[in-house]
């Protein structure tokens, strides 16, 4: 196979992906579909859990968001490390396991303190899910396809959320949401089982112009410390997990509690959630990942900054259809103006993966991944759910009737933070790519 020389981790020539790697891209999309609706069914069963446990909207939003993310956030070091130095196919089933054996035990608690530790533990199984998939698939196609196959891997999340809204709301209006957290919980174990057995563990850099080998041709092993140093002191990774933990500021605080709101404070019921929201979340968040990851592969050649201004764009005009879903009277209007946030609030997402991904040796991927990861998640998933359910207890005594509302006309901010941040991120690639020297 003939590549042309190029910069490292760019292909000038595309080569075709490895075989096996559409089965594979589908397998690892599918264990992300389980991983997301794992996490969000928290979220989405907020209501009922509430009535049966007796927990607050802080309580929420510290075992959705703070106490879920140290576990997930911290974990997925190691386990990048260990995963860049072994079977990521393994390393992923495992993590598969545990996760879900965790979403089974959700459904057991009958205490706060019983759901809070089973959702962490949720957290430690998913901490090893996402940053060696991003490596396999790196690994099964080349430069120049990799935006979109991440692109189809990143539809997880809005398939996962919009069966969860589905799925989760309707078992629940039929039978309780315990019987949710189970059913998902054993469909993850026979996923984990199907992995292991039927997808290969790709050549680390096989695809690649100039993989990381050591002299004699054998890969070497990215020491923990160099990769850690190496992505602290990048501008460009940095700009990329801030700007992305921003958007996910946004994005978990108002998804760990869009359902509560349409539910409490705009007059939804159960079974309107499973049809209405989740058409919006599945339609909106799948069709906002797939552009962008086409978008990607289409200007990022020619123009390398578009990997930070299509992020910056699309979070600008989601800001208007944002205050309006939260200001909208009705449930009605209110889902009708969420498809906007839907749609665009995710562009961030296989921009900042392609980007981490392309820009680190194939040696340091999964690690790196999973630094992406820490800092994006620690931010967005640990403090935005965590930040909205502190506010809405906040604004209770003087909003009873709207504390949810007030508390997500806060997060709007956030989107001006993580727009400055990508478009500081395009400046600097910009610069990088006339030659200028971080």
């Amino acid at each position: 196979m003939k590549v042309m020389p190029t910069t490292p981790g760019h292909a000038a020539v595309a080569s075709p992906p490895k075989t096996g790697a559409w089965f594979a891209l589908g397998m690892l999309c599918f264990i992300y579909v389980l991983n997301f609706l794992d996490r969000q069914l928290l979220s989405i069963l907020a209501k009922p859990i509430q009535d049966s446990l007796g927990i607050s909207d802080s309580q929420l939003g510290l075992i959705g968001g703070l106490y879920f993310a140290l576990f997930y956030c911290f974990i997925s070091i190691p386990v990048g490390w260990f995963a860049d130095k072994s079977n990521r196919v393994k390393v992923l089933s495992l993590a598969c396991t545990i996760w879900s054996a965790a979403t089974i035990a959700c459904g057991l608690a009958k205490t706060f303190p019983q759901l809070a530790v089973a959702r962490m533990t949720v957290g430690v199984g998913e901490a090893g899910g996402v940053p060696p998939s991003y490596a396999i698939i790196t690994d099964y196609f080349p430069p120049g396809k990799r935006g979109m196959a991440l692109g189809i891997f990143n539809l997880g999340p809005p398939i996962g959320a919009a069966l969860g809204v589905a799925f989760g709301a309707a078992i629940a209006a039929a039978f309780s949401w315990r019987i949710a957290f189970l059913v998902l919980g054993a469909v993850g174990l026979f996923a984990a089982l199907a992995l292991y057995l039927f997808v290969r563990e790709p050549e680390r850099g096989g695809l690649d112009s100039k993989p990381a080998v050591a002299e004699g041709g054998v890969e070497s092993a990215a020491k923990f410390a160099d990769t850690l140093k190496m992505f602290m002191t990048h501008r460009v990774l940095m700009l990329a997990a801030l700007g992305s933990g921003a958007t996910q500021f946004v994005t978990y605080g108002l998804g760990n509690f869009t359902t509560l709101f349409l539910m409490r404070e705009k007059g939804m019921t159960l079974e309107e959630v499973a049809v209405y929201y989740a058409l919006v979340v599945g339609i909106g968040m799948s069709a906002g990942i797939f552009a962008s990851g086409y978008l990607i592969d289409k200007f990022t050649p020619k123009a390398k900054q578009a990997f930070a201004l299509l992020p910056a764009i699309s979070l600008a005009l989601a800001v208007p259809f944002y205050i309006g879903f939260v200001w909208a009277p009705s449930w009605q209007l209110a889902t009708l103006l969420l498809v906007g946030p839907s749609f665009l609030n995710y562009f961030y997402l296989s921009s900042s993966v392609t980007l981490v991904q392309q820009e680190v040796r194939p040696n340091q991927r999964v690690m790196s991944g999973a630094l992406l990861l820490l800092i994006m998640n620690l931010i967005g998933l640990g403090f935005g759910p965590t930040f909205v359910g502190f506010a809405s207890d906040f604004f209770k005594s003087s909003y009873p009737d709207n504390s949810l509302q007030m508390a997500l006309y806060s997060l709007v901010p956030f989107y001006f933070i993580a727009i400055a941040l990508f478009l500081w991120l395009a400046k600097v690639l910009k610069q990088e790519q006339r030659g200028i020297t971080r």
